[in-house]
């Protein structure tokens, strides 16, 4: 009976948690992008957990608000948008800061958008974002 109750206390348990905290336990860092001669400061992504999550379940985005990804170590990147209600741009950027590709990305789409080249990072802002501040493929981006 002990046993019993220790397992219906901890199912309990379970599903309180994962009710309070719908998004998962993961917390994002921030980090300062100089971007076209500005400072934009969006969220870090840079564990697996972290870029796992993403920007899921956000319902809103700032206008100047996004999520900067460090990948593992150079690479194709892929980037899909499963439980992402935001219509978003991604920016794909070499290990030199250098964007190499701009693409969007639409709510909900399972299939994956990926990189034309090798790169250590992404960008994700709002979609329109990066044609709206006259930002295109072969800038630079630095890390502050």
């Amino acid at each position: 009976m002990a046993k019993l109750s220790f397992i219906a206390v901890m199912l309990l348990s379970i599903v309180t948690f994962a009710c309070a905290n719908p998004l998962g336990s993961v917390e994002f860092d921030q980090i300062t992008l100089e971007i076209a001669e500005q400072e934009y400061t969006v969220e870090y992504a840079q564990s697996y957990e972290q870029r796992g999550q993403g920007l899921m379940f956000r319902t809103e985005l700032c206008s100047d608000c996004g999520m900067f990804f460090k990948f593992d170590q150079e690479k194709f990147a892929g980037m899909w948008m499963k439980n992402t209600n935001i219509p978003l741009d991604v920016a794909f950027i070499d290990r030199n800061g250098v964007i190499t590709d701009i693409k969007p990305l639409t709510p909900h789409d399972l299939s994956s958008v990926g990189s034309s080249k090798k790169v250590l990072y992404a960008l994700e802002m709002n979609q329109g974002w990066f044609a709206e501040h006259k930002v295109s493929v072969g800038d630079q981006i630095n890390v502050k």
